[in-house]
């Protein structure tokens, strides 16, 4: 039975590694250790492990921006090829991608393994620079697109995710990015990796940004569908955090949690809004922030 995990002892890691370099460095004659380099520890590792855990099959993940991630370090055993574990790793590296909210996913591939990255998707886009001094590469890119992600109004969605970006480009740092909206529920998603304090958990000032910005697009959204629209402003807000986050940070407004008096800016006067968003790691509930926000009409109050 196979399995596709996640390295995290140290023995995990030293057969990962040693893998890497049987498959990947030792034919060329490099030394153990040249199997590393300085992405190891921002990088996401997973392997494909038989019964008795022997290691069949790698992969790694990097990010070279919020909306690009790099893979790499692809191999099967020589007496599993065949059986499918290559795409399986691509595919449980790719999950992770897609989770982080990247766009597309790029690697670097020798003439020989071009078949099979051309099987799961990607195309070449260019030459790449030469790997171990001598490998000639070319560089091959596959587009992702988000799956289970449902939006009405994709054309707000689309321009409130670029306000975000342009007007508060930490967000996009962050990897904060809208991943559903169904006019009653606004989820939000972030990158754990880009956003990770000392102790590999979520800072606790990236996910009160990410419940923000979270409860300012629920608002946005729905000046829209009531037609009206103002300046969002926070006039106060409480983050209450119940446990770490270690996997996958989700941030999510219903609106039932809303409290507004949206008549108010119909008058042309600021307008109140009251609302909770809610924080998980994954499926696991993590937190709650209540916001306050104000509304302010587009034209002054005594026009």
């Amino acid at each position: 039975m196979y399995r596709v995990v996640t390295p995290e002892t140290d023995e995990d890691f030293e057969k990962y590694f040693t893998f890497r370099w049987q498959m990947l460095r030792k034919p060329w004659n490099y030394p153990p250790g040249s199997e590393k380099d300085e992405y190891e520890q921002v990088s996401h590792h997973r392997m494909i492990v038989g019964p008795n855990k022997e290691v069949l099959a790698i992969g790694r993940l990097h990010f070279n921006t919020s909306e690009e991630a790099q893979m790499r370090h692809i191999a099967v055993a020589n007496d599993q090829q065949g059986k499918g574990l290559g795409k399986l790793i691509v595919s449980a590296i790719e999950g992770v991608a897609r989770h982080e909210g990247v766009e597309r996913i790029v690697t670097n591939s020798r003439e020989l393994s071009m078949p099979f990255f051309k099987s799961c998707g990607y195309v070449v886009a260019g030459e790449s620079p030469t790997e171990l001094g001598s490998l000639s590469r070319q560089l091959m890119i596959k587009q992702l697109t988000e799956m289970n992600a449902i939006m009405i109004h994709p054309k707000w969605c689309q321009a409130l995710q670029e306000v975000w970006h342009d007007s508060i480009p930490i967000s996009e740092q962050m990897g904060i990015k809208l991943f559903q909206y169904s006019g009653r529920t606004l989820e939000t998603r972030s990158s754990l990796v880009k956003n990770m304090n000392p102790h590999n958990t979520m800072f606790a000032g990236s996910i009160y940004s990410q419940a923000v910005l979270t409860g300012w697009g629920m608002i946005h959204l729905h000046l829209k569908e009531k037609d009206l629209s103002g300046d969002i402003v926070l006039a106060e807000g409480e983050i209450k955090y119940n446990k770490p986050i270690t996997v996958r940070p989700r941030a999510v407004c219903n609106i039932e949690s809303m409290v507004e008096k949206f008549d108010l800016l119909r008058k042309n006067k600021r307008c109140p809004v009251k609302l909770q968003v809610d924080i998980f790691d994954d499926e696991t509930p993590v937190g709650v922030f209540k916001g306050e926000y104000w509304v302010m009409p587009s034209k002054p109050e005594n026009e």
